[in-house]
């Protein structure tokens, strides 16, 4: 697949004002554009500047909008991998049926981003624990405020430095129970990566902060009983000890993400010879088992948090700890074994890793 070095039609501004250090935005990114009657473009890659849109366009009227998330990582060759593309392709297809928007055929999807990649391999630092991560998105960009399915569409590949990240390299995180609302309804949009799903959770993730945690928990909303997620992470629970230990994690239910990362942990942790099941886990039965000692450990994990430890939870006066508040041998060794797989330190028996060749032209 050719891909223009053109800057694209629908973007203005200065690029070179962008630095390569953490949390900042790299020089390029790769557009391209649907329309009912053309379908799609090949993508553009140009500098990363600012969007001209409509004040009528669609999505700031109706929301039609996805995203994803995805890394590529440095290996030991000094060469460059994205981390399951094509899974992360076609959860970006998922979410665009849900919301009635065109789906981006994978080779789009997976071409735009080893374009994007190699452009910007040259600023990332070549140190541990730091990584290319990769925004997707899309936006119905026609003008028109009729309240419809739009008939045009942009996407647009963006990507910036990223290194340690809730606190993966540190302490644990302390989670608070939003018990004022779900974050999802059963039959609505929770399984979809839409930014729709992310504005009214703002409000819990203050409250989060006033309560001194750094993370919220959500609960089912039918009952408000269910663990669901924390944040946008999904959550595992440790239970048991030794040989006996066991790794559980809520099934996908239609009201979370099914996570890239919860796929790849699932797979990770039954690599490093534990027993993993999906089960329920009750709010009032996650207390009473920290507080017995049968749960002694319990993990966030997702793209940008890779595996985060819970060591505390807040549940409105109330607050207790997971194991002695500090990461857990199995989440340290689930973390560890993930970046290994994320950085080709072990053999890539997932078929997980997409390598982008050097001086890709197409």
């Amino acid at each position: 697949m050719t891909v223009s070095t053109a800057a694209p039609a629908t973007v203005s501004g200065e690029a070179g004002i962008l630095k390569a250090e953490i949390g900042g935005f790299t020089p390029h990114m790769v557009t391209l554009q649907w329309t009912e009657d053309d379908g799609w473009t090949q993508p553009l890659l140009g500098p990363h500047q600012n969007l001209s849109v409509s004040p009528a366009s669609a999505a700031l009227h109706y929301g039609q909008s996805i995203i994803e998330g995805l890394k590529a990582h440095r290996q030991s060759d000094g060469s460059f991998a994205v981390f399951r593309p094509f899974d992360h392709a076609r959860r970006f297809r998922s979410s665009a049926r849900r919301l009635s928007m065109p789906e981006l055929p994978e080779e789009l999807f997976v071409g735009s981003l080893e374009r994007l990649v190699e452009a910007n391999r040259e600023v990332v630092p070549d140190r541990p624990g730091h990584s290319l991560y990769l925004r997707p998105f899309m936006f119905a960009s026609e003008a028109n405020v009729v309240p419809r399915p739009a008939r045009a569409y942009t996407v647009v590949f963006i990507s910036f430095l990223m290194g340690s990240y809730l606190g993966e390299d540190a302490d644990a995180v302390t989670a608070w129970v939003c018990r004022d609302f779900p974050r999802a309804f059963p039959g609505g949009t929770g399984s979809a990566k839409t930014p729709g799903n992310y504005a009214p959770t703002m409000p819990a993730q203050l409250a989060a902060g006033r309560a001194g945690a750094q993370q919220v928990v959500w609960l089912d909303a039918r009952e408000g009983r269910w663990v669901e997620e924390m944040g946008s992470a999904n959550l595992f629970f440790v239970r048991g000890h030794g040989a006996d230990r066991t790794v559980v994690t809520p099934p996908l239910s239609g009201t979370f993400l099914p996570g890239i990362t919860r796929d790849s942990v699932i797979a990770v942790a039954a690599e490093l010879g534990h027993r993993v099941v999906q089960e329920p886990v009750a709010i009032d039965q996650w207390r009473a088992d920290c507080e017995s000692g049968l749960i002694t450990e319990t993990f966030g994990c997702g793209t940008a948090a890779v595996v985060t430890a819970v060591g505390g939870v807040r549940d409105g006066d109330e607050e207790w700890h997971v194991g002695d508040g500090t990461p857990g041998p199995v989440t340290r060794a689930v973390r560890e074994r993930l970046r290994a797989h994320h950085h080709g330190l072990v053999p890539d028996v997932h078929d997980w890793r997409h390598p982008v060749a050097e001086g890709r032209q197409g």
